[in-house]
């Protein structure tokens, strides 16, 4: 027996239940701050109060980030979340350097997740249809993008389109996370164009935002009966 096995054989039965329990609560109370900050944050962009966006929108990824934590997440899916985060703080701000910022930052976030999803197979049929969306979307897209903002949007669109195809690698619940974080940043990006947009357009943009990544986060997470095993071994 090894010395891993030996401390999870000798971890007393009376102690995991109890541990299981405590994560359980955390993560719980966790989510449900998560769900009511976003709540927050899409009333407040509903109402058009500005000042509740600026204090609820920072509050969400660290939240889904401390939620994950207690799940026993991935250190890659951390790492996507808090560029998520630094996307967030950047867009606040209503100038283009901030918007590159923003932009650089969700692009790290992408490398994250596609580092995170590994090889696992997706359907090349489903591969195909995102690559039709995406050379459609930017060529439509193009001449209305102001001219310094086109190659860095085209860029950020192959690595997003590439990060939504292989979200589907871990299961249909991060599939849909991607192809929503697809659609959020697609809505900012016709807006960017000067686009006709849908009634309070900020509302819909982080509507499907924090639903993408919720979606990949719990996807990306692992089986409960892994968490509890990885948590028995490690102690």
């Amino acid at each position: 027996m090894s010395d891993t096995e030996s401390r999870a054989f000798r971890t007393p039965s009376w102690a995991r239940p109890a541990a299981v329990a405590a994560d359980g609560t955390r993560s719980r109370i966790l989510l449900g701050a998560f769900a009511a900050a976003t709540a927050v944050d899409l009333g407040s962009l509903l109402a058009g109060w500005h000042l509740g966006h600026v204090l609820a929108k920072p509050l969400l990824m660290p939240l889904l980030v401390a939620y994950v934590i207690t799940r026993r997440a991935p250190r890659l899916l951390i790492a996507a979340l808090l560029f998520g985060w630094g996307g967030d703080l950047a867009l606040l701000f209503d100038a283009d350097p901030a918007f590159l910022v923003g932009m650089g930052s969700f692009a790290a976030g992408h490398v994250c997740y596609l580092a995170l999803f590994g090889r696992g197979r997706t359907h090349p049929a489903l591969g195909g249809a995102y690559a039709v969306a995406l050379l459609g979307t930017v060529g439509l897209l193009w001449g209305d993008l102001p001219a310094d903002l086109r190659i860095p949007v085209a860029g950020y669109s192959l690595l997003l389109t590439a990060m939504a195809y292989r979200s589907s690698a871990l299961g249909l619940r991060a599939g849909l996370g991607g192809a929503l974080f697809l659609l959020s940043d697609t809505l900012i990006a016709t807006g960017v164009a000067d686009w006709p947009q849908l009634p309070r357009p900020d509302f819909w943009i982080m509507a499907t935002y924090a639903a993408a990544q919720y979606l990949l986060a719990t996807g990306a997470l692992p089986a409960p009966g892994q968490a509890y095993r990885r948590t028995v071994i490690q102690d």
